[in-house]
């Protein structure tokens, strides 16, 4: 069992930057996948980055960078050069074999 949990999230004016950060706690960190998705309104999950690799979706490449701290079960998300469209729910998922785990979300807005 892992549980994750999101943080960083807010109100940014577009070309801004916020870092997410997602805690994990409960199994073994190292031994996981992480991955980052989002969930903008009226809109289906949508994979961002990670999730066993260091690939992006093309709307982020170039603009967002996932990065881990095993030492503190950790999991960021540098996201530079907002745009309004990145607005949504931002959700970290562990995985390992047929297990996934989901944290809550931390809320990302861009607007001016």
């Amino acid at each position: 069992q892992v549980q994750l949990v999101e943080s960083g999230g807010g109100l940014v004016q577009p070309g801004g930057s916020l870092r997410l950060s997602c805690a994990a706690s409960g199994s073994i960190f190292s031994l996981y996948a992480m991955g980052w998705y989002r969930q903008a309104p009226g809109k289906q999950r949508e994979w961002v980055a990670g999730g066993g690799s260091t690939n992006y979706a093309d709307s982020v490449k170039g603009r967002f960078t996932i990065s881990r701290d095993n030492a503190k079960n950790t999991v960021y998300l540098q996201m530079n050069s907002l745009k309004p469209e990145d607005t949504a729910v931002y959700y970290c998922k562990a995985e390992r074999g047929s297990r996934s785990y989901w944290g809550q979300g931390t809320q990302v807005t861009v607007s001016s």
